[in-house]
């Protein structure tokens, strides 16, 4: 069930992108939002890359991702601008701890999970295998690419179980969501992770020889323009550190 859900997600994947290119806009986003790199120079650029992921999120048809995610930056950003100045004492350093945190790590997360959610195992791969890393880096990150979605849609099995007989917040059996929901849960993630690691090694990832892959990538004309879109911020830090 979960594999079929897994399917279903990166076929209505909408624009085709490489992942190579995907990777390149989730290093912008952490090194220039996260990591506020380029100062005051690139720090209006900054929106237009917040805006990406929701962007991509749209024409992949995730509009409650999309509509989710554009909704908490919008309401932590106005927070962190127009409600933190006029606060003081705990509940200014509260607002701004929650507003800025989420800010900054929001976008990054969001377009971690567009490359996640769709990305095939072996587009990764040959990805990657294109960008000559060594197996030791392409094996457990194949294992992790799949990982993380294979325990959310477990998650919301069990949510959904749990659901059915009143353990959860705000009904009648708060105190056993620990016991019935983390619990399996953690239980699941054990048996997922030993499932993947075998897959990757039957799939001969692990092997001697050279693995082939029949999966096609490649740079299209969407590719160059978010690549042009992805260099923009570079420029305008190498002309601020200039001029």
């Amino acid at each position: 069930m979960a594999r079929g859900i897994l399917q279903a997600s990166i076929q209505n994947r909408g624009l085709v992108l490489d992942p190579r290119t995907k990777l390149v806009m989730l290093f912008d986003i952490a090194l220039f939002v996260l990591g506020s790199a380029g100062g005051g120079s690139v720090e209006p650029l900054v929106p237009i890359l917040c805006a990406m992921p929701a962007v991509l999120m749209l024409s992949a048809k995730k509009w409650k991702g999309a509509a989710t995610y554009l909704l908490v930056y919008l309401l932590s950003w106005l927070t962190y601008t127009q409600l933190v100045p006029l606060t003081k004492g705990a509940v200014n350093f509260i607002l701004l701890g929650c507003s800025g945190m989420l800010s900054r790590f929001l976008p990054g997360i969001a377009m971690g999970g567009y490359l996640v959610s769709t990305t095939t195992v072996s587009e990764f791969t040959a990805a990657m295998l294109r960008l000559h890393l060594s197996e030791k880096i392409i094996i457990p990150l194949s294992v992790m690419f799949r990982f993380f979605p294979t325990v959310m849609d477990e998650a919301a099995s069990i949510n959904a179980v749990m659901r059915m007989r009143g353990i959860y917040m705000g009904g009648k059996n708060v105190g056993k969501m620990l016991e019935y929901r983390l619990v399996p849960l953690m239980t699941c993630c054990v048996k997922i992770g030993e499932e993947l690691s075998a897959a990757a090694l039957t799939r001969g990832l692990g092997g001697e020889v050279k693995r082939t892959n029949i999966c096609k990538i490649g740079f299209h004309i969407q590719d160059y323009l978010l690549f042009v879109v992805c260099l923009i911020p570079y420029a305008v830090w190498i002309m601020g550190r200039v001029l």
